[in-house]
């Protein structure tokens, strides 16, 4: 039996730690090495005391933790976690559900279905789609593309579950050049190749370009899969849905839309002109960990044929007995069998929120991107490389009289200030050039911290010799 005292204890150092994130510089503060001093030790042939451990464990890798569920954390389009997110992940691993069949935990079954309608309301995506809960966008997008390969092989006369994809009908994958590399991950680990899919050329903040898409089209035979974007990971641009997915329609594609965090900018109708056309897509993807700011791993794959959905993800064993229709199994939706319960955490966020609170997070956070813009590009050695659209700010730094590698005073300027610690951003490339990215979207960023991290980075800039 777990004891009362170890619970308090651990409820002491966590709270310790939340405490204190808002003054947390907010980067890692001490290298790979030291951390593996402390941490990599011999394997114990005797047991140690709980409590000890929980002790020694937080003491250890305090200087290697990185203050992303804190204010003024912007990298990597990370959310923190909600309090009410948190306080449901703490009880999911207290219960300690598997939630693999509903006979196994009805707990957990009934929630994911209350989370399924919720998503489906907010998102306005259609009401008959089926919903898998997974660890991210990379497994939602898988479990969106596997029922497409599913269907459109079904339709060309190939049973891909039964006979794989040795002999059959060859299956063509169009997506945007500035798609993200997650998608071209799951193509992989479907069999479907990352090299063979169609690139398609993007404008300049990387929406995909309807003429060069509706020319792939004309191009393509057979089984075909077309791969959209709601949400750039650098420049937050849209792919313009309702002009490209009539064409995709009519020749027949599966459309699947890679919408990591930008599918939640359909909660917000001043975005409807960014947004317009997303439901009239086969499958979407979408993190949960991301802007509805839940406990890591939390992922969402929605798609509309609930027959196909399933039946990619089908799972037979012969202790398995399925649930009759109206009882949610949670692993017939998913890649995974034994699985966390991760839909309590989901049900509490969106309880604690609301849709006026959720809109009114994601409102904020777009805004405080703006604001970020509008702050750095107040220095003239700054430069605001895309039209924030959504919570996504591309910095690029120049040097005095543009002079040397840009490239690489881009970069240096980029780690030191995650080195200051006041906020961290990433590091990326966008058209070929290094850049820094700005991606609001924790809840606890206030406005102040917006206009703190601005002027830390300027003062980085100001500071730093050519």
């Amino acid at each position: 039996m777990i004891g009362k005292k170890l619970l308090e204890e651990t409820l002491d150092l966590a709270h310790s730690y939340l405490e204190g994130l808002p003054r947390r510089h907010v980067g890692a503060l001490e290298p790979v090495e030291k951390l593996r001093s402390r941490l990599r030790k011999s394997l114990p042939e005797t047991g140690t005391d709980p409590a000890a451990v929980i002790r020694e464990l937080a003491r250890d890798v305090d200087g290697g933790l990185v203050a992303s569920a804190g204010p003024r954390y912007f990298g990597f389009v990370t959310g923190g976690s909600l309090p009410a997110a948190m306080a449901a992940d703490w009880l999911s691993s207290a219960w300690d559900q598997n939630a693999v069949l509903s006979i196994a935990s009805p707990a957990a079954g009934v929630v994911e279905e209350a989370v399924s309608d919720w998503v489906l309301d907010l998102l306005d995506l259609p009401r008959e789609s089926s919903v898998g809960f997974v660890t991210g966008c990379q497994m939602a997008n898988f479990t969106g593309l596997a029922a497409a390969r599913h269907e459109v092989l079904k339709k060309a006369g190939w049973d891909v579950e039964a006979f794989g994809l040795f002999g059959a009908p060859p299956v063509t994958v169009v997506a945007g050049e500035e798609a993200h590399a997650t998608l071209f991950v799951a193509l992989r680990m479907l069999g479907l190749g990352a090299d063979r899919v169609v690139r398609v050329a993007t404008d300049g903040q990387g929406r995909m370009d309807p003429a060069a898409l509706e020319k792939a089209l004309s191009a393509a035979e057979g089984p075909l899969i077309v791969c959209l974007q709601a949400g750039n990971v650098n420049t937050g641009a849209f792919d313009p849905c309702s002009r490209l997915i009539p064409p995709a329609r009519e020749k027949g594609a599966w459309i699947h839309v890679d919408g990591a965090f930008g599918l939640w900018g359909r909660l917000l109708p001043e975005l409807a002109g960014e947004t317009a056309g997303i439901e009239g897509a086969d499958s979407w993807a979408t993190d949960a960990h991301k802007w509805l700011n839940v406990p890591y791993d939390s992922g969402i794959a929605v798609v509309r044929n609930e027959a196909a959905h399933r039946a990619s993800m089908v799972l037979a064993a012969p202790y398995y007995i399925a649930a009759p229709d109206e009882i949610r199994d949670p692993s017939q939706w998913v890649p995974e069998s034994s699985r966390r319960a991760r839909g309590f955490p989901l049900y509490a966020a969106i309880r604690s929120l609301g849709r006026e609170g959720l809109s009114e997070m994601v409102r904020r956070h777009c805004r405080q991107a703006r604001l970020m813009a509008d702050l750095l590009n107040e220095d003239p050695r700054i430069g605001i490389e895309n039209d924030v659209v959504l919570n996504q700010v591309l910095v690029r730094f120049s040097p005095e009289g543009g002079k040397g590698d840009v490239d690489a005073y881009n970069r240096k300027i980029t780690s030191l200030v995650q080195k200051e610690g006041t906020c961290w951003a990433g590091g990326s490339a966008w058209k070929g050039r290094a850049a820094m990215r700005i991606s609001v979207s924790g809840w606890p960023t206030s406005d102040e911290d917006i206009r703190v991290s601005a002027a830390a980075i300027r003062r980085v800039l100001a500071d730093t010799p050519e």
